[in-house]
């Protein structure tokens, strides 16, 4: 899982131009058997980034069956009647290609980067191992060792990732957004290879799958590669996505999490937010920029407040995406300076949060948001990689190009009081969990000798 790309992502959306520049150029076509294509032009460099995305993430696994996207996500690098075990890697690295896979509450994708020459190549590999996967028990149960290995070292080996994990739970108990991304560790144990082959059938066709390629390529040169390689793919059923749907929270909750490998307490909170697609959407876009002056920066009223004039905190900040298929969330988070405790800290928090909402932003605050939300266009605009997971993700969302290029305008239209709209439709304590992560206290370790993965009390 690469949930590394999702703050990129944000950096390429807050970068869009303040100037009038020329619409990024995105072509699309879709494929007799319903594969949608998109293509993003870029013939700087003779090359291309090749995306495959499935519309099929964690949240849509049975619930009990957590970890099966991810799980099959690996089995994917594992061969066909074509490939043997470790070919592909082998394949692509002799070609000069970089190649990944990751997996999300929304999708899944597999790309890789490669010179524009051995792009036929790769799709004639891909669209082999999109149908014809192979594993036999005794490799299927090897990766099983691996995804736990990888559960342990990334999550329950990390106190602030289990923190992470546990938050999610609780902010989201009924919507599939709560469980987790890489599964729950008991019912990783329990999947079993016929398991991830149905969620393989039912869900690894075409018309379920858009295809993404930025770089040295049009439309009109990628199409007959995809009808000569995709084409042929037989369409799978029209999958729709009945996804429980989170009551709204009444009460606030509270998550405390203790661990020995705590050397510095944290505070985190979560709040229900919509996303751009879900809920009060006309809030997205100011609650991105209400998060850029609450905490986006050393500029922002948390970090001022707290660190440089209270000295209450070593670090504050606030974040915010959007993202999102289904409902989003909005973060703030911060860590207490010596000799401050975490209940002197949150109320430090609160104070400076309603202060914000109750008297606004300035004119200055704004325009330095909307600034920073526009920094980095050039950069954003000519990457490869970056542009085509940020239309991967858009469109795996439902959103699409006019979405992207009409982002600047947006941003510059939204008024003040739409941020403290906003945050007070937002950002309210009984829609939010707070978590703190401490130390193990002398209680707890004479009660209960620390484990390899922490403590798992909550």
């Amino acid at each position: 899982m690469m949930r590394w790309i999702i703050p990129l992502l944000a950096v390429i959306l807050f970068s869009l131009p303040t100037r009038a520049e020329s619409p990024v150029t995105v072509e699309t076509f879709t494929l007799e058997n319903g594969m949608e294509a998109v293509v993003i032009p870029n013939h700087r460099v003779p090359a291309v980034s090749h995306m495959l995305w499935f519309r099929i993430g964690s949240a849509d696994e049975p619930r009990g069956y957590s970890g099966l996207a991810h799980y099959l996500e690996h089995m994917l690098f594992k061969g066909t009647d074509k490939l043997g075990i470790g070919e592909y890697s082998q394949i692509m690295a002799a070609h000069g290609g970089a190649h990944n896979a990751f997996t999300g509450t929304d999708y899944t994708g597999y790309y890789v980067n490669i010179a524009k020459e051995h792009l036929p190549m790769v799709m004639g590999i891909e669209a082999d191992r999109m149908v014809n996967l192979k594993v036999d028990d005794q490799e299927f149960l090897k990766e099983r060792e691996v995804i736990m290995e990888e559960r342990s070292m990334r999550l329950d080996n990390q106190p602030d990732a289990v923190l992470r994990e546990q938050m999610m739970a609780t902010l989201f108990r009924h919507h599939p957004y709560g469980t987790s991304i890489i599964g729950w560790r008991h019912e990783m144990e329990a999947l079993s290879k016929e398991q991830v082959f149905d969620m393989y059938r039912r869900y690894y066709h075409p018309n379920n799958m858009v295809l993404v390629v930025a770089g040295d390529i049009t439309a009109e040169e990628l199409k007959p590669l995809a009808e000569k390689y995709y084409g042929a793919l037989e369409k799978g059923e029209d999958l729709t996505r009945d996804w429980a749907v989170e009551p709204p929270q009444r009460a606030e909750r509270r998550v405390i999490y203790r661990d020995h490998k705590v050397m510095q307490p944290t505070f985190s909170r979560y709040y229900h937010a919509p996303s751009y697609v879900e809920g009060d959407t006309q809030h997205a876009m100011p609650l991105s920029l209400f998060a850029e002056v609450l905490g986006g920066s050393q500029t922002s009223r948390l970090y001022q407040s707290l660190v440089v004039d209270q000295k209450v905190a070593t670090s504050a900040s606030a974040y915010y995406n959007g993202l999102d298929r289904g409902p989003s969330v909005f973060y703030v988070s911060a860590t207490p300076a010596e000799g401050v405790t975490l209940e002197e800290l949150e109320a430090a928090i609160d104070e400076v949060m309603q202060l914000t909402i109750t008297n606004g932003v300035t004119p200055q605050e704004l325009q330095r948001a909307k600034t920073l939300a526009k920094a980095e266009v050039i950069y954003a605009r000519d990457g490869l990689q970056s542009l085509a997971y940020l239309f991967g993700q858009l469109w795996m969302v439902g959103l699409d190009a006019e979405f992207f290029n009409s982002w600047p305008e947006k941003i510059e239209a939204i008024a003040a009081t739409q941020l403290t709209d906003a945050a007070k439709a937002v950002l309210v304590k009984h829609a939010s969990v707070t978590g703190w992560l401490l130390p193990e206290d002398e209680a707890t370790q004479q009660a209960q000798a620390p484990s390899e993965g922490g403590n798992d009390d909550v």
